[in-house]
């Protein structure tokens, strides 16, 4: 890109939504662990995501957690502990 076309360029700015969690990325060690007990990543993902969004708009904890804890490691030990299970047709897979 030249010099003149950069100072056309207007920066896109996009809010984050507000969250009550810290926003680090899901530690690699709750990902292994949950793994095992939800075998179908795609289902982790879906479950993760899903109570991700349920806490991020206002649902407590099943669980204790640290100021540390980001939302996705939240919903991750929820699932080890046995707090959230998969029911329905995806369990029976």
């Amino acid at each position: 890109m030249s010099r003149e076309n950069v100072d056309n360029v207007i920066p896109f700015e996009q809010s984050e939504p507000p969250t009550r969690f810290a926003g680090t990325p899901m530690k690699s060690d709750l990902v292994e662990k949950a793994s095992e007990i939800v075998t179908d990543p795609l289902v982790l993902i879906n479950m993760v995501s899903k109570r991700v969004r349920q806490l991020n708009s206002g649902r407590s904890p099943l669980i204790p957690t640290v100021p540390s804890m980001g939302a996705a490691d939240i919903a991750l030990q929820e699932i080890i502990e046995g707090k959230i299970k998969l029911v329905g047709e995806a369990a029976n897979m």
